[in-house]
């Protein structure tokens, strides 16, 4: 008899419209056929890319509960509680792996206090393809997530990292799609014209662009980001 309560797997998901199947591990596939719950950043999208994945299962037999940045722990205790002892669960975020940039992680944190079996499973991030990418040090690095809404605050930051990149520590960032041009303006603004500027738009997308170059090249010619998942990326090259 298992010493767990259940297993929970961190599933990954398409990180663009245009990904099918082969973007995914055979593994992946496996879990879903043999998972009935699953705590989702966005119910609706978790359903279409399960049936995408033609796993063969109906989706009217699968129970899913929201688990997004708005979701309390006490309700993340509360799903558990509806779920049978010993079922495997499935953890799926928007895009992506979960738990990296996403809520997800409440629901491990939950799992490993509680006596369940974690298991991650492998998939596109586009935080590390954007970092593989880049040409910057993957030996010490840093993702800072979002940055301050506030201008100032954000301006005090993106100096900061520019700082920090330059000692060798490659510093990866994104914004709210909608917002990436007004990022973009603010870092052409901030920076210094040497500095090594990764942009890493719309991965594995069919309008994918992973380039590095001076912020001074970028200046001339600088593309437009709007609504395209993006990661930023401040570095040096050897």
């Amino acid at each position: 008899m298992s010493a767990y309560k259940g297993t929970i797997f961190l599933i990954p998901s398409f990180l663009s419209e245009d990904n099918d199947l082969q973007f995914m591990a055979p593994q992946v596939i496996d879990v879903i056929r043999h998972t009935d719950y699953y705590l989702v950043e966005n119910i609706r999208t978790a359903r279409r890319y399960i049936s995408k994945l033609k796993s063969g299962r109906v989706i009217e037999e699968m129970t899913f509960f929201t688990l997004d940045k708005k979701t309390t722990e006490k309700e993340v205790g509360s799903y558990f509680k509806e779920i049978p002892a010993g079922s495997t669960i499935g953890i799926i975020s928007e895009a992506g792996c979960p738990g990296v940039a996403d809520p997800g992680a409440a629901a491990v944190t939950y799992g490993h206090k509680n006596g369940f079996l974690v298991k991650p499973l492998p998939g596109p991030s586009s935080i590390l393809m954007a970092l593989m990418g880049s040409g910057f040090s993957g030996q010490q690095f840093a993702f800072k997530g979002y940055l301050p809404v506030n201008r100032a605050e954000r301006t005090k930051e993106i100096r900061f990292l520019e700082k920090q990149s330059a000692k060798g520590e490659t510093q990866l960032f994104m914004e709210t799609p909608f917002r990436n041009n007004h990022m973009l303006e603010d870092l052409l603004k901030e920076l210094g014209a040497e500095t090594l500027l990764c942009i890493a738009s719309d991965i594995s997308g069919a309008s994918e662009m992973i380039k590095t170059q001076k912020v001074a090249d970028w200046r001339k010619n600088p593309p437009d980001l709007y609504k395209k998942p993006t990661i930023f990326g401040l570095g040096t090259r050897k």
